[in-house]
């Protein structure tokens, strides 16, 4: 399945459940909520998008504390938790996606490899998840395409 197809089942999966979406992404600089606005009618359940690239905009927008990003960084399970649990109390929606990572071509270490994102996914009135995947050194629109996938992809399996 295309991403453009990922993101169209996403929103009929809202919509069939009567849920708003909102997502809080670093790595992928708005790709995720650019795909499901991409598509006619998604105002029905997109309620908004956090593009929290920076430290800053994490705590500012998202209410990521200083003292996870202090002592986890910003690519780190912790962090989008906190990014996903922002999203949800930050908006009207009852699902968030959100995505934290290393896109490169640089910036990456030995601990956080290039290639390395942290999805994060809030459903009200259900536990924060956290989910890590490498997807390797293969690129920068790569790593963000498969990230916005990966990220659609488990949306709809939280919705069922």
């Amino acid at each position: 399945m295309s991403n453009a197809e990922l993101a169209n089942s996403l929103l009929l999966a809202c919509q069939q459940r009567g849920i708003m979406l909102a997502t809080a992404e670093s790595c992928t600089g708005g790709m995720i909520i650019a795909a499901l606005t991409d598509i006619a009618g998604s105002s029905a359940v997109v309620d908004r998008g956090f593009i929290s690239y920076s430290n800053e905009a994490k705590m500012d927008m998202l209410g990521v504390s200083a003292e996870t990003l202090d002592a986890h960084g910003a690519v780190s399970r912790e962090t989008v938790l906190e990014m996903a649990a922002g999203a949800l109390a930050h908006s009207r929606a009852s699902l968030s996606l959100a995505v934290t990572g290393i896109a490169g071509p640089s910036g990456g270490s030995a601990d956080k490899p290039v290639g390395l994102v942290w999805f994060g996914l809030a459903l009200a009135g259900q536990p924060v998840v956290a989910e890590r995947q490498l997807f390797g050194h293969k690129g920068r629109e790569f790593i963000r395409h498969e990230t916005v996938r990966h990220a659609l992809q488990l949306g709809l399996r939280a919705l069922g």
